[in-house]
């Protein structure tokens, strides 16, 4: 079974063996609003924890999607560039952006499970 874990960013990973997909909450869509532009990085980019992994752009504001952890980027979701809604739409299912390669598993200590993150939403 898949584990979730989130940022205080808003970002997920759902962990899968060593690979981990990215995407934002359904709390951070809904603070952009509807999105109208999705940059994804190349397949075999490396990312660091805390570094761009992807952008976002709304009708509100561009965004940085940060990797909350390190990786080598294994695919993208390339149906966000026609149907970027997806996003908004599905954001923890269809509108995932990248999957990484771990490199640094441990990185996910540091990371807030499901129950920590709806915590954390509520004092927002």
């Amino acid at each position: 079974m898949a584990e979730t874990r989130y940022t205080k960013d808003h970002e997920y990973i759902r962990i899968e063996g060593d690979t981990g997909t990215i995407g934002i909450t359904d709390y951070a869509q809904g603070q952009l609003g509807d999105v109208v532009f999705v940059e994804l990085p190349s397949v075999g980019k490396a990312v660091v924890k805390g570094g761009e992994a992807a952008v976002v752009e709304s009708v509100k504001a561009a965004s940085e999607v940060y990797a909350p952890v390190s990786g080598e980027v294994v695919a993208v979701n390339s149906e966000l560039e026609a149907a970027p809604g997806a996003v908004n739409e599905d954001p923890a299912g269809k509108g995932w952006f990248v999957k990484l390669k771990l490199t640094n598993p441990a990185e996910l200590e540091s990371l807030l499970s499901e129950a920590e993150y709806q915590d954390y939403v509520k004092t927002l």
